[in-house]
């Protein structure tokens, strides 16, 4: 019998997704507002054998521009967050007074942490912030973030297609409409089951209250005109 210790392969790390579920869902639901309440805003302006392409291309056109807009605050936002956490980091590392170090981490804490972290954790942290020499001297973008803004760019413009797209493919406008409403409270509904299961809040529960609060926004455009 062979009783030569086995060898421990050792275990890969696991890469976090650059946008989390949350922020797929979220930004997929703006696109799918923005390109529903678009549609409601200039529909009724358009006239003419080919209003459903100009509408379509109109809406596509609000996607693009709110996609980069939110593309480019994504990168700003990840740059922000770095650079706090960094800040952080390095008055923790330059800070002689340890109880002050420590009181600088617990003040950094979540209020939903706060209470379940003790001093002698933190100082563990401090101790290792102090010993760290590679904590650069100030925060940098990096390829993640240009991938992110990526993601975001496009679901935002995705979301475009389901809304508008119907009024292309279908020369009844009135009809059109009606399969472009359903499409997005199917997909808002999809958005919030995912979100649900994510968050453990009920799957099936938040795929409804999101297309809820699709066909709340949707009743508000009519009413509004669109």
């Amino acid at each position: 019998m062979n009783t030569a210790p086995s060898i421990q392969q050792p275990v890969p790390e696991k890469r976090q997704p650059i946008l989390n579920t949350v922020d797929r869902v979220t930004e997929l639901c703006f696109g799918l507002f923005m390109a529903l309440t678009f549609v409601g805003a200039v529909k009724a302006a358009t006239a003419g054998d080919d209003a459903g392409r100009k509408l379509f291309f109109a809406a596509l056109g609000c996607n693009l521009a709110w996609g980069l807009a939110d593309a480019v605050m994504f990168i700003v936002r990840n740059l922000a967050d770095r650079g706090q956490r960094l800040t952080l980091a390095l008055s923790i590392k330059r800070e002689p007074n340890h109880a002050v170090a420590v009181r600088t981490l617990r003040d950094a804490l979540p209020e939903s942490l706060e209470p379940l972290v003790d001093d002698a954790e933190l100082e563990l942290i401090r101790q290792r912030l102090a010993g760290t020499s590679t904590l650069p001297p100030r925060a940098h973008l990096i390829r993640d973030d240009f991938v992110g803004a990526l993601g975001v760019f496009l679901l935002v413009v995705i979301a475009t297609f389901p809304v508008a797209l119907p009024f292309i493919l279908v020369n009844d406008r009135t009809v059109a409409l009606v399969i472009s409403r359903i499409l997005t409270l199917v997909m808002l509904f999809i958005a919030g089951f995912a979100l649900g299961r994510y968050t453990g809040a009920g799957a099936m529960k938040a795929g409804f209250a999101m297309m809820l609060l699709g066909v709340v926004l949707t009743i508000a455009i009519i009413l509004l005109g669109g």
